[in-house]
């Protein structure tokens, strides 16, 4: 078999068949691809639904809300594809785009790749990075101290290592997982993913150890339109869909998997430089909130609910030390 698809459910059933609509005729009825579902405890009618809608696929329960990178996992033990695509949700496939990125890889030396991640309104999105060494990109984020350390960047005029807009054929060190295909045999040699993840960052520890077995691209003349879905959001109480906000259930689940993935893939010390640099970023961000509202003229206090929200969550993140330090067996789901 050529290809294999799989896609994880949770509450996505609208999302997961305009998804499928959208494949064609091509992807639907050809033999050598196919789509394997695996639902994490949705506890709907999502089987019911999709198998009727859609014969042709393998539908995988969980039984629980295992996360991103097991029921990948689950979909990944069973599949019979020579390729294997990691393929979210809310994602519109144009036609005949996946029969041409397959056939490229296919035809490459890479053994993996991504393609281009576009929004509903055709504007590009992030599709994949190069690695930042000890994962200081994602003190970026941090509230007023990230401000403070990207200013320094510009001065040393830092490439900015996401790809928002990719060329051609453009080699990155780790690719979305929105759109994430893979040649079976490097999943054979490098493993799967990591089942400690519950969300997020699984993928990008992933790429790291595939990457030790080849190079990886992405298709920039190749879009799919990435919707972004609202399931997180329902999940967690998140205010939007972005990854900047640390200060909600989503946010903390993003600041323990990104932890966990620096101490992997790059050690104690790293992982360690990164807690204080989030432990230091509190007091900086309270301290600097309250004298740039007051010198504008505004409530001093405006941000400080948030800012503990922040605080609760990087309290919560040192109560993970011990398993990650010690690299005890943890499964790190924090909602």
């Amino acid at each position: 078999m050529l290809l294999s698809i799989i896609i994880v459910n949770y509450r996505s059933t609208a999302d997961i068949q305009n998804c499928l609509n959208s494949a064609g005729k091509f992807l639907i009825e050809n033999k050598e691809v196919e789509w394997i579902i695996v639902d994490n405890d949705s506890r709907d009618d999502s089987e019911k639904i999709l198998t009727i809608a859609f014969p042709f696929i393998q539908y995988i329960q969980m039984g629980y809300n295992a996360g991103f990178a097991r029921a990948n996992n689950a979909g990944i033990k069973i599949a019979k594809g020579d390729q294997v695509l990691l393929l979210n949700p809310d994602t519109l496939i144009k036609s005949g785009v996946i029969e041409k990125c397959v056939e490229r890889l296919v035809q490459s030396n890479h053994i993996a790749c991504g393609v281009q991640l576009i929004h509903a309104d055709g504007v590009p999105q992030f599709s994949g990075s190069k690695f930042v060494k000890g994962g200081l990109n994602h003190l970026m984020d941090l509230p007023y101290w990230g401000a403070s350390l990207k200013a320094i960047a510009s001065i040393f005029k830092t490439n900015k290592p996401s790809v928002i807009k990719a060329s051609k054929e453009q080699k990155v060190d780790w690719i979305s997982g929105a759109y994430l295909m893979v040649k079976k045999w490097a999943i054979e040699k490098a493993g799967l993913m990591d089942e400690e993840f519950f969300l997020y960052a699984e993928e990008v520890e992933w790429c790291s150890r595939l990457g030790k077995l080849g190079s990886m691209c992405l298709y920039g003349d190749i879009e799919i339109v990435h919707l972004i879905g609202s399931s997180i959001q329902s999940a967690t109480g998140s205010e939007d869909n972005s990854y900047t906000n640390l200060s909600d259930k989503k946010g903390l689940q993003l600041m323990v998997s990104n932890h966990l993935r620096i101490r992997k893939q790059y050690g104690v010390l790293w992982y360690l430089i990164q807690l204080l640099n989030f432990t230091w970023a509190i007091v900086y961000a309270f301290l600097m909130s309250f004298l740039l509202h007051l010198a504008h003229g505004k409530n001093p206090f405006t941000e400080f609910n948030k800012l503990f929200g922040f605080a609760k969550n990087v309290s919560r993140l040192w109560s993970y030390s011990y398993p990650m330090i010690t690299r005890k067996p943890y499964f790190y789901k924090c909602f």
